[in-house]
C-alpha cells in the first residue's frame, strides 16, 4: 500500500506519524494541530502541508 503521505511531507514527519499509528488523512481528523505538532519529527512546515493536503479533502484537523 502507497504511503498517502510520501508526496506530502518528509521522511522524519512520515515516520512520526507512522509512530502514532496514523496511516492516512481521514485518520488525521481525529488529532489537532497541537497534537500533531507534539509528534517527534513533525514541525510546522509539515502540519501546513498537511492542513492543505486535509483542505483538498474536504477535511480537518480536530478542533
Amino acid at each position: 500500500m502507497p504511503n498517502e503521505f510520501e508526496k506530502v511531507i518528509a521522511k522524519p514527519a512520515q515516520r512520526a506519524l507512522a509512530g502514532a499509528g496514523i496511516e492516512n488523512l481521514e485518520q488525521l481528523t481525529k488529532f489537532t494541530e497541537t497534537e500533531i505538532m507534539a509528534l517527534h519529527g513533525m514541525g510546522k512546515n509539515g502540519v501546513e502541508k498537511l492542513r492543505i493536503a486535509l483542505g483538498e479533502k474536504g477535511l480537518s484537523f480536530a478542533p
